[in-house]
């Protein structure tokens, strides 16, 4: 008899980290890979973070805080939010964890009942459906093609509700597509949400500072108010702070969801790593120049891998508002074959002899809930980035 509890004998384990590890793994047999799966910022902690945690550290702040950080931790997230998104919280409306997948984990396990419904908007960051599964909860997967802007319907969304809905769970900027919800858009799913009252919304918004073409970021509480009373506002340091090895994520919502989410982490995790608690002070309340700096290379890298993915053969690459990552579809190569003869099946395939033949490494749209596709993260060196484009041009037209 397995020791493995039958919800978990599914599941599988990260399909981008996995991924990732398989780059690294080919790297140390001396493989030239470039890996392109990695939702990693390649641009330093900004210095003034990084010479705060050294002071805290020097100050002694090495111990226990509270469940959900510090008071002066508390303090800065809820500024952000009134600076940023022009919502108000209190102290007893934030919650702290270590990273953004463990703040939607604990909401799944707080609020999920048997056969509560979640809908999922595809493509979607992979670990939303297992996370939904792990509860007992039944992801709802709606597909948004291309043609949609890989975005949900209003009308999609009254389709897909019933009287088990527990969530609609929302990221913009997304990932894997990079495309953003406007204003409009989400002030179209919350005239569908506020005459369905069961239904709560975890938006994440781990991706808000990172937009381009001057595309104003809005999140769906701060567009309609009167859904701010059943959405959880997820967001974290990782992405436009470049402090993903931090692990430090957080989210605003009502008093009872936060209480219920606190007193799961005080008997698993108990509380996020203290330094990483004063680095992220400083952070939030610190100096922001650095975002456009960064967002400016960021969106000339954006540019550069549409613009080469587009003039391969067989690829089909729309420019994302934001986020460092593009989802080109692959639909006119399924069929080829590959100069060793393997057919391109599906995109799985695709990535797979891609890593192969070209040593670059993708993630294959499957992994996203929505075919066929693949994610590559421009979040990697120009030069990079440009060699890797290259050798996804080269492979492309070696399919017969």
């Amino acid at each position: 008899m397995s020791i493995v509890a039958k919800r978990f004998a599914n599941m599988k384990s990260s399909p981008t980290i996995a991924i990732t590890q398989k780059s690294r793994d080919l790297k140390e047999a001396g493989r030239d890979i470039i890996s392109l799966s990695v939702g990693e910022p390649d641009f330093d902690t900004p210095d003034h973070v990084i010479e705060a945690a050294k002071q805290a550290l020097d100050d002694g702040m090495t111990r226990y805080t509270g469940v959900n950080g510090t008071p002066e931790l508390l303090d800065a997230i809820i500024a952000k939010y009134k600076r940023d998104n022009d919502l108000e919280y209190t102290r007893d409306q934030i919650h702290v964890s270590c990273g953004g997948k463990p703040v939607i984990f604990n909401a799944m396990m707080a609020s999920l009942d048997p056969g509560d419904e979640v809908i999922i908007p595809a493509p979607y960051w992979v670990s939303y459906p297992d996370m939904v599964e792990i509860f007992d909860g039944v992801p709802v997967i709606v597909d948004c093609p291309a043609e949609a802007s890989f975005k949900i319907t209003a009308a999609q969304l009254e389709a897909a509700i019933t009287p088990k809905t527990k969530w609609l769970i929302l990221n913009s900027p997304s990932n894997p597509t990079g495309r953003c919800y406007t204003a409009d858009d989400l002030q179209a799913l919350a005239d569908v949400l506020k005459k369905h009252q069961h239904v709560w919304v975890l938006t994440d918004d781990i991706y808000e500072h990172l937009v381009y073409d001057d595309f104003t970021f809005k999140t769906i509480a701060q567009v309609e108010p009167a859904l701010k009373s059943r959405t959880l506002t997820m967001n974290g340091m990782s992405k436009a702070f470049c402090m993903t090895g931090w692990r430090l994520g957080f989210a605003g919502g009502p008093t009872e969801l936060i209480k219920a989410m606190t007193n799961i982490q005080s008997q698993n995790i108990t509380h996020t790593a203290a330094v990483s608690q004063a680095a992220s002070v400083a952070a939030l309340n610190g100096p922001m120049e650095f975002l456009e700096s960064n967002n400016e290379v960021f969106k000339e890298r954006r540019d550069l891998a549409v613009s080469m993915l587009n003039q391969a053969t067989g690829l089909s690459c729309e420019t994302p508002e934001g986020a460092f990552y593009v989802y080109p579809s692959v639909k006119p190569l399924l069929g080829k074959k590959t100069p060793s003869g393997k057919v391109i099946e599906n995109d799985e395939d695709f990535v797979v002899e891609l890593l192969d033949a070209e040593g670059v490494a993708a993630v294959h749209g499957a992994a996203f809930g929505l075919s066929p596709h693949f994610r590559i993260s421009y979040a990697v060196a120009t030069d990079v980035l440009e060699d890797a484009c290259n050798r996804i041009q080269r492979f492309c037209s070696s399919l017969t």
